[in-house]
């Protein structure tokens, strides 16, 4: 079996914006840095998002658009793209997972995963 020359890891750091949150009308609101890698052999773009967000109460938002950030970016072999976004839900911990859909430079669509990370209020988890 080959290889895929496809490998695009993806990786997030979250925080909590206490200052555009209101818990007494649950609001919390997260920023998250993505940082999108491209470790395989071929360029390629990332063309559409798609996320599933939810809260502790299992309320799920999905969002789905096309690029990051008003962007597209195009990751050559061993180029990165980091971009920071938000996201708001009504309970202090939550969570988000998703995929970013990429086309290389030969055509060949493929997803790059993105693993589910945890939206938590400090020191809400041990």
């Amino acid at each position: 079996m080959s290889q895929s020359p496809h490998n695009v890891t993806v990786e997030v750091e979250t925080r909590y914006i206490d200052e555009q949150s209101d818990p007494e009308i649950n609001r919390y609101v997260f920023a998250y840095t993505v940082t999108i890698r491209n470790l395989g052999k071929m360029p390629a773009r990332l063309m559409t998002r798609h996320w599933v967000i939810m809260d502790a109460n299992g309320k799920v938002q999905e969002v789905r658009g096309e690029g990051v950030v008003g962007e597209q970016p195009y990751l050559r072999p061993g180029e990165g793209f980091r971009y920071t976004s938000a996201a708001m839900i009504e309970t202090p911990v939550g969570s988000m997972q998703g995929s970013y859909q990429m086309i290389a430079d030969n055509g060949e669509q493929f997803l790059a995963p993105i693993t589910p990370f945890s939206l938590a209020l400090p020191h809400t988890l041990h």
